[in-house]
């Protein structure tokens, strides 16, 4: 499994508990930690694409 897609894989976890969280704070603890998920796996991408011109 690529990084990137690894990492996006963590991102779907992290809403779904987010989602499923009763406690606010962890709830958008979990959003957050998907968000930067996100954020890290587009970087890979890019990097990636860079890496092939």
């Amino acid at each position: 499994m690529k990084i990137a897609k690894a990492i996006r894989q963590q991102a779907i976890t992290a809403e779904r508990v987010a989602a499923s969280a009763a406690d606010a704070y962890v709830a958008n603890q979990m959003k957050s930690l998907a968000q930067a998920f996100r954020a890290q796996a587009e970087i890979l991408k890019k990097k990636k694409k860079k890496k092939k011109k």
